[in-house]
């Protein structure tokens, strides 16, 4: 005899759930999952840049960034935490959820890479507010900016190079990656061709 099927738990219970664990963790699938792990420290160095560059470039305005203790609910019933992000809706300080999030900031690690460039991304694209979605590359200064243009398409764009800036038109400002990677060294990369001491 089959398994029963696990039932559904709904957003305020998930959450209810969620206050009492030491873990963050998402709602996916109507089930508590993917409990979110620690970082490595170049990881948290382009988050906290991230999000000292969006609280001083929004403050006194209706957007405000919000960090992995945040969420979003992508489809319904359905909980993500990005990295970072910016809501610019009527903030709820008893809230669970990022009120009108316009932008997402995912930060690839060699554990999530695949699943945030396809699933997450995917589920990022049904919010309505969205505007758009960065998934920042830790090892390059290089980041895959996903704009939604006025008929609702997404087009891709990537930004490479310490001297390259992101244009975010919904918000006004404009991100310079060499404060997005202030602090961070990146590994060598691998050579093509063998150089004359080989």
């Amino acid at each position: 005899m089959p398994e029963p099927a696990a039932r559904r738990w709904t957003v305020q219970e998930f959450f209810a759930w969620q206050e009492r664990q030491e873990t963050r963790y998402e709602l996916v699938g109507g089930v508590p999952g993917r409990p979110m792990a620690g970082a490595r420290n170049v990881h948290d160095d382009i988050v906290v840049n991230l999000l000292a560059e969006f609280r001083i470039r929004l403050r006194g305005g209706p957007c405000r960034p919000f960090t992995g203790d945040g969420s979003i609910e992508t489809l319904p019933g359905q909980i993500r935490r990005p990295d970072l992000g910016v809501g610019c809706g009527a903030r709820d300080p008893d809230g669970t959820t990022a009120a009108e999030p316009r932008l997402v900031v995912e930060v690839l690690s060699p554990s999530t890479r695949d699943f945030d460039t396809f699933d997450k991304l995917g589920e990022y694209k049904t919010v309505a507010s969205l505007a758009q979605i960065l998934l920042v590359e830790p090892n390059a200064p290089e980041i895959a900016v996903w704009s939604r243009g006025a008929d609702g398409a997404w087009a891709r764009r990537l930004v490479a190079g310490l001297e390259q800036t992101v244009d975010l038109p919904e918000l006004g400002r404009v991100l310079a990656l060499r404060d997005v990677y202030d602090g961070v060294a990146f590994p060598p990369r691998p050579r093509l061709v063998p150089g004359p001491d080989a």
